[in-house]
């Protein structure tokens, strides 16, 4: 059952928490509720790294080990900006979150065949989402911003979960 929920959950995770982030900017996520939500994340990055630390040693799953690890510490960014209440922490944690998985698509497209268009899409969709979020004069906007990241990402994580 291990195996499964480590196969199928980032499927699930990807657009949960985009979701729950476009919540929080929509008013109706709080800041409890957002801290749990990165506290959370953050084990469970661990956790998935290190349950497949060997399975992720080669080919397109090291690629996605290295945006894992360097995902943690943008995570926990989030914990400590929803502690202290700090924009600019917030600022890595959503910001990070929105382009560091624009590199583990762009390596995958790099080395697959089948899909390749939907990883190349999610790794657009990853810059031009954070680009609105920052330059967005309306909470719509911004909104739209992290519905075009959590698009992008569930996509190339939902092909990658059901092809590979």
């Amino acid at each position: 059952m291990f195996r499964s929920i480590r196969e199928h959950g980032p499927a699930l995770l990807v657009p949960a928490a985009w979701t729950v982030a476009g919540g929080a900017v929509a008013g109706v996520v709080s800041a409890q509720a957002l801290f749990i939500m990165h506290a959370v994340m953050s084990l469970l990055l661990v956790a998935f790294v290190l349950a497949g630390w060997r399975e992720m040693s080669t080919g397109v799953l090291a690629g996605w080990r290295a945006v894992i690890l360097a995902g943690v510490p943008i995570t926990l960014a989030g914990v400590a900006g929803l502690t202290l209440t700090t924009d600019a922490l917030l600022a890595v944690a959503l910001y990070g979150w929105a382009l560091l998985p624009a590199a583990g698509f762009i390596y995958t497209a790099d080395r697959v065949e089948a899909g390749r268009w939907i990883y190349l899409a999610g790794a657009a969709c990853c810059p031009l989402g954070a680009f609105l979020v920052a330059l967005a004069p309306s909470r719509s906007l911004v909104l739209a911003g992290i519905g075009l990241i959590g698009v992008g990402q569930t996509a190339g994580i939902l092909d990658a979960t059901l092809r590979y």
